[in-house]
């Protein structure tokens, strides 16, 4: 079976003279595999006569055309195409009761069409993308007879009714107008308002206009609001993002209480989350733009593990090159070079918030991650040590050039991704090093067309990542590099931070709640602790292990390592193990 799509965003007829038409082997020697549109120039691709050369893939200048093979089984499990060379998604994740089902892949593979096709928003075409007209009665005979048939019968019967947490909450603002309050009571049709305000902490923001939330709280709002909703299933697209790791514990136990009487999907790039959160998953692979997969379901740490491994073994796939390791932290203080920067006795106040701080340094080859619930002044301290805001007592060595990476992208720039970097970076970008070890591993290489303001929140941050540590700097800066990247993209990231920083010799700060992303990328820890919003404190920079089992024991979690793949992963509260490490005070643990 040959799968040919065309990435509508990257074709552009005006730029380019026909190539894949012109050098296409089939359509010289007479065959119409591909005809170019008339009225807008762009091309369709025969899939029945293409020979899979190639050739057209190569020749495009601007990287619109994929074209792969895939087994011909999954013909008959074609849920929904959109057009002849359209994006199309091959099986369904299946909503079970009394279970936390979890999707775990990559962006771009047809998550939202899935959620769309079992929420009844959108009737599957089984691939007839000709038929405007697609009937239940169809998709039903489609699927072999169990729990899945039986949902999207009960879907056409109109027996099923659905409550989806969006996974922007940024641009909730935009749509939303009034406070707290006047949103949740809108929406409580299960009268749980005044209890479940309370299990999320947002009781004291109800009088608050939504625009003037932060992230994390929009987060909690949107949940709160989904929750709220008398539904049969409920669907939550990227529940931690924003959320520090207490906050995203408080959220897995307020979701497994809700699977106790609802069916639930979650999609979730945070893989300890998942790990903890989820009773099946169902991993997602594919070609992003192009096609996506959904293998059925399997456990939750087989799923993991087989994603981390870059092959799935029931369906003899291999979905990523190389396979993503954790490996056993070393104290890499020996091969640590001179100080960059150094800070002691550090205050400042803003408004009712007041961030102190004791002395601490990072050196050159460092990397140095920054944990700590929110609101306890981790963007702060970064913003003082890059300049951004003046300390009101202490001291701070000046002389290191800094690259910074806000929290929040606002980019205002009407042209490409290809542009963007030009103006940021000149050509150094363009090749070497840094192409491979940080636009290619980013997959920014494959955005370069696109306009800046139609990137999704992965490709923003994608891109500024690339951007901060392309510039020459002493320091970089990241705060929350994770946000909006699915879990392959994160790592991904981490490496091509350390990558950056061992090979250049130059130091990182990383604010980050993915414990992960955390692992992989860091060699040392600053931990803030304190009180979200009132005061923080920043202890550090310690050891990975200390600095971890200092982080860990006030937010009460405990972590083991798996056997197998060496990732971390949260032990249930009051397992054996959890006990058994919080009696030792080892919090992160090494041992497998």
């Amino acid at each position: 079976m040959r799968v040919a799509v065309l990435k509508e965003d990257n074709c552009q007829p005006k730029k380019c003279n026909d190539e894949c038409h012109d050098f296409c082997p089939p359509v010289r020697n007479g065959q119409e595999c591909i005809i170019m549109d008339e009225h807008t120039g762009k091309p369709h691709i025969s899939e029945s006569l293409c020979i899979g050369c190639g050739i057209c893939i190569n020749k495009c200048p601007h990287d619109a055309l994929i074209i792969e093979n895939l087994p011909s089984e999954l013909e008959t499990d074609m849920v929904h195409r959109y057009s002849m060379n359209g994006f199309r998604l091959f099986r369904l994740p299946t909503p079970s009761k009394e279970s936390v089902v979890g999707i775990l892949g990559p962006n771009g593979m047809g998550k939202s069409t899935a959620i769309s096709a079992l929420s009844g928003r959108l009737i599957p075409n089984l691939g007839d993308w000709l038929n405007q007209e697609p009937v239940w009665e169809d998709i039903i005979d489609s699927v072999p007879k169990g729990e899945l048939r039986d949902f999207f019968i009960a879907v056409q019967e109109g027996e099923i009714s659905v409550a989806v947490k969006p996974q922007n909450v940024d641009r909730l603002p935009k749509r939303v107008k009034g406070t707290v309050r006047q949103l949740l009571e809108r929406v409580d049709e299960r009268n749980l308002f005044d209890e479940l305000t309370v299990a999320l902490g947002i009781d004291h923001l109800l009088d608050r206009e939504v625009h003037q939330l932060s992230g994390g709280e929009l987060q909690r709002m949107a949940i709160c609001a989904t929750i709220l909703r008398d539904a049969d299933v409920y669907f939550f697209d990227e529940p931690s993002s924003y959320l520090d790791i207490h906050e995203r514990m408080r959220i897995v136990r307020i979701i497994q209480n809700l699977a106790e009487t609802k069916r639930v999907i979650v999609i979730e790039h945070d893989l300890a989350v998942l790990d903890v959160l989820a009773d099946l998953v169902h991993i997602v692979y594919g070609k992003k733009g192009a096609f996506g997969i959904f293998t059925p379901a399997r456990s939750t740490r087989q799923a993991i593990n087989s994603y981390l491994d870059g092959f799935l073994p029931e369906e003899n796939v291999r979905i990523r090159d190389k396979p993503i390791k954790f490996q056993r932290h070393q104290d890499r203080v020996a091969e640590l070079g001179s100080t960059v920067v150094s800070w002691g006795e550090l205050t400042k106040k803003l408004g009712d918030f007041q961030l102190t701080a004791g002395e601490g340094a990072v050196h050159r080859s460092e990397v140095v991650g920054v944990v700590g619930a929110n609101g306890t002044g981790k963007s702060t301290m970064i913003k003082i040590l890059a300049g951004e805001h003046e300390y009101d007592e202490g001291w701070v060595t000046a002389g290191a050039t800094i690259s910074y990476k806000p929290q929040h992208i606002d980019v205002d720039i009407d042209g490409s991704v290809q542009l963007w970097l030009d103006s940021e970076l000149g050509p150094r970008w363009r090749s070497g090093e840094f192409n491979v070890n940080v636009i290619r591993a980013l997959g920014v290489d494959q955005l370069l067309p696109k306009r800046v303001k139609k990137l999704s929140g992965g490709e923003r941050q994608a891109v500024s990542i690339a951007l901060c540590l392309g510039r020459d700097a002493d320091l970089y800066l990241l705060d929350e590099p994770s946000a909006h990247l699915d879990a392959n993209a994160r790592m991904e990231a981490a490496k091509a931070i350390r990558r950056t920083m061992e090979a250049n010799e130059k130091s990182a700060f990383v604010i980050d709640h993915d414990v992960y992303f955390i692992d992989i990328v860091s060699d040392s820890l600053l931990v803030f602790e304190g009180e979200g919003g009132v005061k923080g404190k920043a202890t550090g920079p310690f050891n990975l292990r200390t600095g971890m089992n200092r982080f860990l024991s006030g937010v009460n979690v405990t972590f083991r390592r798996d056997h197998d793949s060496r990732r971390p992963r949260i032990n249930k509260n009051e397992s054996r193990k959890d006990r058994e490490q919080r009696n030792s005070g080892d919090y992160y643990s090494y041992d497998a």
